[in-house]
């Protein structure tokens, strides 16, 4: 929620390049709003939505402008935007799920004059999926390998692994739980910092044993997948409840059992739904956290765990790349999710096409 990663690709057979990347951040009242939307949902109302799409997709249409001037481009050398949009509820249980992604795609087809593909998850829920993760098909796409049994593992807000057998079975994957959320928003908290940098701050305390079999009873990382979570679930509200009869614990204590917490539910899941996995491939801000990789090593040793990037693609750019290959998915008319993974009913083509006049 810190703002957008944007990365300009050129795709080709079992490949894709990366020409050119930009983040480009929120404005800080932006950020502050989006939080406060997710986590007071009661008193977001129509109007505050409706202003916030809008104010989001301004902010996507700036970073695409952006990104193109920097590399000399125009919008005629531009086949698609892939827009995933900013998440502000994902509630894939219930009687009627449903997700909700804003950023208005008009706005951003309107102000760079290219057509833009959005709208991802709600054609997976609309067959009976969960709608996430959605990039464990090009994690296939690239990532597959016919000789190595690897796991995909995304450490952004929430942490999900995509499973690639060597076997060729089709893919699962699912999320594990928190990622870096609960790290960040205890930091912010007590640390006076936005992120734990390189997880130096959890580096410094004592993992509570105790706190930590009390985060891991939580029903989440008992449910087999198909599963999907974000912050509306892992949130500093529901850190608060666990931690009522912690309160005498050091900050740098908590934040050591968050990241143990993190390390521990992603290896429990690899070692449940993928014990054969021979190599981890991380990527997402997680993969900066060197404290958050060695406490994974720890936990995996028999399986080589290595960045992304020794295999083609930057870990920082994977999830924009995955949304650029699902627009380009989109605009082929080829599915886009696996049912194996989402838990849909059928194959779907994702995402809304929103036409440029040109």
């Amino acid at each position: 929620m810190d703002g957008i990663d944007a990365a300009l690709l050129e795709f080709h057979d079992q490949q894709c390049d990366v020409v050119a990347t930009l983040e480009h951040n929120y404005p800080a009242d932006l950020r502050l709003a989006l939080r406060e939307a997710i986590s007071a949902p009661e008193h977001c109302n129509v109007d505050t939505i409706g202003q916030l799409d809008r104010w989001v997709g301004e902010c996507f249409r700036d970073a695409v402008l952006e990104l193109l001037e920097q590399n000399n481009s125009s919008p005629d050398d531009i086949a698609a935007i892939g827009s995933h949009g900013q998440t502000l509820r994902h509630r894939p249980q219930g009687v009627r799920p449903f997700t909700l992604q804003i950023g208005d795609p008009n706005t951003i087809t309107a102000g760079t004059g290219i057509t833009t593909v959005a709208d991802f998850r709600r054609r997976d829920l609309a067959v009976g999926g969960q709608g996430a993760p959605l990039a464990c098909a090009f994690h296939q796409w690239l990532f597959g390998s016919d000789k190595v049994d690897r796991v995909v593992l995304n450490v952004g807000g929430v942490a999900n692994i995509t499973v690639l057998s060597a076997a060729g079975s089709a893919p699962i994957g699912f999320d594990t739980g928190p990622g870096n959320s609960l790290m960040d928003a205890w930091i912010q908290q007590r640390g006076n910092a936005d992120f734990d940098d390189n997880g130096s701050w959890a580096a410094s305390g004592q993992v509570s044993s105790d706190l930590l079999m009390r985060l891991l009873q939580d029903d989440y990382f008992a449910e087999a997948p198909p599963k999907s979570t974000g912050p509306e679930y892992f949130n500093p509200g529901w850190l608060q409840r666990k931690l009522v009869s912690f309160s005498k614990l050091p900050p740098e204590d908590i934040q050591a059992t968050l990241s143990a917490l993190t390390a521990r539910s992603i290896a429990a899941a690899i070692r449940s739904y993928a014990p054969a996995t021979q190599q981890v491939l991380v990527c997402g801000g997680g993969v900066h956290n060197s404290h958050l990789l060695d406490q994974l090593a720890a936990e995996l040793s028999a399986a080589d765990i290595t960045s992304t990037e020794a295999f083609g693609l930057h870990p920082d750019w994977v999830e924009a790349a995955a949304f650029a290959w699902l627009a380009k998915r989109c605009l082929e008319r080829k599915p886009g999710n696996l049912p194996t993974v989402t838990g849909a009913t059928q194959d779907a083509i994702l995402g809304g096409i929103y036409l440029s006049s040109s």
